[in-house]
């Protein structure tokens, strides 16, 4: 058959079809039917292709920010507090979510996907949570829509971390706000909204803010971990730290950004990357934290302690959020373990922002004269070489940088409170310990870290104990506790226990802590007994010389480390007996069976 339709023209063409005379429509309509009839045939039927759309949402702008109140949570409280305090001095309404409870998990699970980890159902559900809340109290769903926005981080990659915006979305909808704003900053850089005229502006201000919000909380956070572990009286520390984190919140509300809208700030401007110096040697040299800090600093140090207390040093580390949150996400761990007699070592954020700086100074190293889109070039190509390893040195000078300010920004708080807080660990030597066993350049997660932190805090005697705390089903962590088996069997002193956390299971996952706990207690205290032993004085000799002492039981008088003892009992009646020695105290009897009085 001679098809001479022609598309392209209104004029129809008759040709004979089994003996009948035909339009150009009839024969469109025929042909459509004999392909149907065939794909049917063969299986084959073809449907409408509906592509997946980023559903659009209605932005945060900063007409709406006198009105408009952004929410945030997902880290300890005192991040937080510290956080809102940022906020606020910015010029932004600003609440943080509570700890979120198994009610939470529960409502994420009722509204969310199925099969997702620990962590996405109580966040996603503290929010439906909080905004069911807010509707009880009489707002309407509208009125919640559009007088509030949620702000959290984003990612891609293995994790299911990088769903979290979706189930945010999904959640909400299902729970009838949708519409509900959630904007998202993604870990490899900004805000998830349009820059010009944005309610929440990524700027200078708003980054070195929430550093120093971190840090600050970070320190503030391992100082009191360490007090409360030997407090005399129990619940002073905790009392301290809620007017302490009070004091910071309202020292971080009350800053004052410098304006360059104004005529000088105008005139200062029209220097190039004046904004970004005048921002930097005001972080660098301005003490208006530091006052603060130091007021908190002689608050903590009228807490009594008792360092003859013997105490496990227990490790926390695993999955960011579980390592992190202080509430039912990870079984309430940090209040058990003080109760069962533990003190505390938890992982400070900063440790995560230098992980991923060192992570994307390995990803310019291994990719070192390539660029993305481009041929590697040619031997001949010299001017294009020069030029890709000036961008690979830029980039890895800045990011180095960064590290650089980081640390020292880190260390001047630490300063501040005269060294008690733990330092950081380098990144090079974590990377140094871990890729033995679980190669540094795989991601998500904490990657190579969580091996990394068992190695170095057993090895380098600050700790008796690592317990990682991870989200049932979590890929990165449970490649992790895989690769920790061939860690401990070279390493036979470590005691490590992994626990995945999930909305229940709370008595299993205590009474599994507790056995591994039970065997940290006895390393403790076999090491006092040996410490003690080893001075010559007995126990009583050592408090009754504490007792005349005020400055050994402040919690700031700094205990020196002895290297092969890791308690601080241990190492607090080795100083102490030194310095009794100093002072030509001669010991009274032998401790032989003092240790069996110690609870």
């Amino acid at each position: 058959m001679e098809n001479t339709t022609n598309t392209t023209t209104a004029k129809p063409v008759r040709i004979n079809l089994n003996g009948a005379a035909s339009s150009e429509a009839e024969i469109e309509r025929l042909l459509i039917e004999e392909r149907m009839r065939l794909e049917k045939e063969y299986g084959i039927e073809s449907k409408p292709i509906d592509h997946f759309k980023r559903p659009l949402e209605r932005m945060f702008t900063k007409d709406e920010r006198d009105k408009v109140t952004i929410l945030f949570g997902g880290l300890t409280w005192k991040h937080e507090k510290l956080i809102r305090g940022v906020l606020e001095g910015l010029g932004y309404k600003a609440m943080e979510i509570p700890t979120p409870d198994k009610r939470a998990f529960q409502l994420g699970k009722e509204y969310g996907n199925n099969g997702q980890c620990n962590p996405t159902y109580f966040t996603v559900g503290n929010l439906v949570q909080f905004l069911q809340g807010l509707e009880a109290q009489g707002m309407t769903k509208q009125e919640i829509i559009d007088n509030y926005v949620f702000f959290t981080a984003g990612a891609c990659g293995p994790c299911r971390f990088g769903m979290y915006e979706a189930e945010y979305r999904l959640a909400l909808r299902n729970s009838g706000f949708d519409g509900f704003r959630v904007l998202i900053f993604q870990q490899t850089g900004g805000l998830d909204q349009a820059e010009v005229e944005a309610g929440l502006e990524m700027n200078l201000d708003f980054f070195l803010g929430i550093i120093n919000a971190m840090n600050i909380g970070d320190i503030i956070n391992d100082v009191a971990h360490q007090i409360r572990a030997f407090e005399v009286n129990p619940g002073e520390t905790d009392r301290v730290l809620e007017e302490c984190m009070e004091m910071m919140y309202q020292r971080m509300k009350s800053k004052r950004y410098f304006n360059f809208n104004g005529f000088v700030g105008e005139l200062i401007s029209k220097i190039p990357a004046s904004n970004y110096i005048a921002r930097f040697v005001e972080q660098k040299l301005s003490d208006y934290y530091l006052e603060t800090i130091r007021e908190i600093r002689n608050k903590f140090n009228e807490v009594r302690v008792d360092r003859t207390k013997v105490k496990p040093i227990v490790k926390i580390t695993g999955e960011f959020w579980a390592q992190t949150t202080e509430g039912d996400g990870n079984f309430n761990m940090f209040p058990f373990l003080h109760r069962e007699g533990a003190q505390l070592l938890v992982e400070p954020i900063a440790t995560w922002i230098l992980y991923m700086l060192h992570q994307a100074k390995n990803m310019y190293h291994d990719r070192k004269g390539l660029k993305e889109g481009e041929e590697a070039p040619k031997p001949t190509q010299i001017l294009k070489k020069l030029k890709m390893y000036k961008d690979y040195k830029q980039k890895i000078t800045i990011l180095t940088l960064a590290e650089k300010v980081f640390e020292q920004e880190y260390n001047r708080i630490r300063k501040a409170f005269d060294n008690l807080p733990h330092p950081l660990a380098s990144q090079l030597e974590m990377q140094r310990l871990g890729h033995p066993f679980y190669n540094s350049r795989v991601e998500g997660g904490e990657g190579h870290l969580e091996v990394a932190k068992n190695i170095y805090y057993c090895n380098k005697d600050l700790c008796h104990m690592v317990l990682s705390l991870k989200p049932f089903g979590c890929m990165p962590s449970t490649q992790s506790d895989g690769v920790q088996s061939a860690v401990t069997s070279m390493f036979k002193d470590m005691i490590f226990i992994p626990i995945e956390t999930s909305g229940e299971g709370d008595i299993n996952a205590h009474s599994r802590v507790q056995m591994a706990l039970g065997e940290a207690k006895a390393k403790a205290k076999a090491e006092f007994r040996k410490c003690l032993d080893e001075t010559g004085y007995s126990l009583e000799e050592i408090k009754a010389y504490i007792e005349t002492h005020d400055e050994l039981t402040r919690p700031f008088y700094i205990v020196p480390h002895t290297k092969g003892v890791v308690g601080v009992a241990a190492n607090f009646v080795l100083h102490v007996a030194d310095r009794m020695k100093k002072e030509g105290i001669k010991p009274l009897k032998k401790s032989q069976e003092q240790f069996a009085e110690l609870n």
